[in-house]
């Protein structure tokens, strides 16, 4: 079966490389984009892909809807659109597959209430690299025998939420198995206010903004006589693609929204 995707921001640099995959791709079709403003007929008009790129640009989702069909949505947007197309894209019966951060707590609940209701499957990574994912996964066996944790996190400057959305879901991850403890001397005073990065649960979370770098990330589990270091590195946005591929194919599957890769893959 041809799986029907729509992209939502295809013109963005995440967008482009989607684009280029799931045209590549065998089992699936792209039959049309979602932009915020007109920018021409198809993505070819765009000046950014082939010519021979026709899949309609829409601006508005329940159009796209009604003369496409899609059975996902892969949403790349920014947090600014990214929950309403999540929540429009359940309502109108497409399967979401989200990798763009920045949903609140009662966002992910009131989705997931959505999602289960009426049993259309959603994905929601904050990370779509598979290394990442399984750094993330090794952190949280880790931080049981290495209870003091500190996250690193390095993306280029034009990222806008802060701490990124892997570091978030690290910290998540890592807060099941470590108990909650404040780290560092308890007269620990900060000369610069934030030097010692985010507090979540004790541990720290500092975030680095510099051109030049794609989507960074350390978690440092320190012990006595003893530090272990868990790093991924994306260096083009290519590493992303698996990740997104996995996640069309799986949310057909599912009847629920899934917040994490870890939880499909093995």
């Amino acid at each position: 079966m041809t799986i029907r995707v729509a992209i939502a921001g295809a013109r963005g640099k995440m967008g482009k490389e989607a684009v280029h995959t799931v045209m590549n791709h065998a089992e699936m079709e792209l039959v049309s984009v979602l932009d915020y403003k007109k920018v021409g007929d198809t993505i070819a008009d765009t000046k950014l892909f082939p010519s021979n790129f026709t899949a309609p640009i829409y601006i508005d989702l329940e159009q796209l809807n009604a003369e496409t069909k899609p059975d996902v949505l892969v949403d790349l947007t920014t947090p600014e659109f990214v929950y309403e197309h999540t929540k429009q894209a359940l309502e109108l019966n497409i399967r979401p597959v989200v990798g763009t951060t920045g949903f609140s707590d009662e966002q992910l609940e009131e989705l997931k209430a959505l999602s289960k209701e009426s049993k259309i499957g959603c994905i929601i990574a904050p990370n779509f690299a598979i290394g990442a994912v399984l750094m993330m996964k090794f952190a949280e066996q880790a931080a049981k025998y290495l209870p003091d944790i500190e996250i690193i996190e390095m993306h280029h400057d034009q990222k806008l939420d802060a701490p990124s959305g892997t570091a978030m879901k690290t910290a998540h991850l890592i807060s099941q198995q470590r108990p909650i403890h404040e780290q560092g001397h308890v007269r620990e005073k900060e000369i610069l206010e934030g030097a010692r990065g985010a507090n979540y649960d004790g541990m720290r979370i500092h975030s680095v903004r510099l051109p030049g770098l794609v989507a960074h990330q350390q978690v440092l589990l320190g012990g006595e006589g003893q530090m272990l270091t868990l790093r991924h590195d994306s260096f083009n946005r290519g590493s992303f693609m698996s990740g997104v591929i996995l996640s069309i194919q799986t949310v057909m599957e599912k009847e629920e929204l899934i917040y994490g890769l870890e939880h499909i893959i093995d």
